[in-house]
């Protein structure tokens, strides 16, 4: 790989995903994409470059191969513990019964599978018009989602009480795969988050967790400008454990740890909620 060449990598992939490549990331550039070199039988990176610059349809498996997808159950056990304790007991309230959740980069479902299991017995679905968005760019990551089927080290860590009500054994007893009392409460779909959102809103909560830590300034800023625009004037922002919305946007409020509502909400804070089983 070039200089030239990782250059080309690198604004392309800025210009496509809004993903900032600092020179460190080098080599991970290089592992990822030598792959898709080998399965076209391409010789270097300036042949694939010309490649995927003179062939549209590769462009969703450039997308794929570069993007990060570090995912498990009810990562970030405290968004859970207060979705759990102070968000449910505000929206059983609503007068109109319904729900809009946004997981806006769900990676392989396990996100999106989290917030299912806390809502579902909170929320049944003869009572309540419950629907939970979840986006990602990578195609790849989004069709094992929707399948809902994971290696049985993958849910070690879940309580017993969703073990038994939302996921089954496979015959190979090596698998678990969700059951559908929560998979037809999500809805999979592709999207980049810097081209336009066709959903009109307005969410209740959007989750969208270490995703800004790979845009620079003006992305993060453009990105967090829409979800205010599709968030509800009660609505959560839940963001990752490392991201910020100061010198980002100052249409927020920090009410709990990453955990950001409108301004003017008029709710309460709780930044500290009781720990769960989800921290043990």
């Amino acid at each position: 790989m070039t200089k030239a060449d990782f250059e080309f990598i690198r604004s392309l992939a800025y210009e496509n995903t809004g993903i900032v490549l600092p020179e460190r990331k080098k080599h991970m550039v290089y592992s990822r994409l030598s792959r898709r070199l080998r399965q076209l039988n391409l010789k270097d990176f300036t042949q694939y470059c010309s490649f995927v610059s003179n062939t549209p349809d590769e462009r969703i498996n450039f997308i794929n191969a570069l993007t990060t997808n570090l995912t498990a159950f009810f990562r970030e056990g405290h968004h859970f513990d207060y979705l759990e304790q102070v968000v449910i007991p505000e929206w059983q309230k609503k007068s109109k019964k319904r729900l809009r959740v946004w997981s806006s980069a769900c990676s392989t479902g396990e996100e999106p599978y989290s917030i299912a299991m806390t809502l579902e017995k909170h929320f049944p679905i003869s009572q309540w018009d419950l629907k939970i968005l979840a986006t990602d760019l990578d195609t790849n990551v989004l069709e094992k989602a929707s399948i809902g089927s994971y290696s049985r080290d993958s849910v070690t860590n879940l309580p017993a009480r969703h073990l038994d009500k939302y996921v089954r054994h496979t015959a190979d007893n090596q698998h678990i795969q969700m059951r559908s009392s929560i998979q037809k409460m999500i809805h999979f779909k592709q999207l980049n988050l810097l081209e336009n959102w066709p959903m009109n809103g307005p969410f209740d909560a959007i989750f969208c967790r270490n995703v800004l830590i790979y845009f620079d300034n003006e992305t993060k800023q453009k990105i967090i400008a829409k979800f205010r625009k599709m968030l509800g004037p009660q609505g959560y922002l839940f963001i990752g454990h490392s991201e910020t919305l100061v010198n980002i946007s100052e249409e927020f409020d920090l009410i709990g740890q990453t955990i950001y509502r409108p301004l003017g909400h008029g709710g309460k804070k709780l930044l500290k909620p009781k720990l769960s089983a989800h921290h043990l």
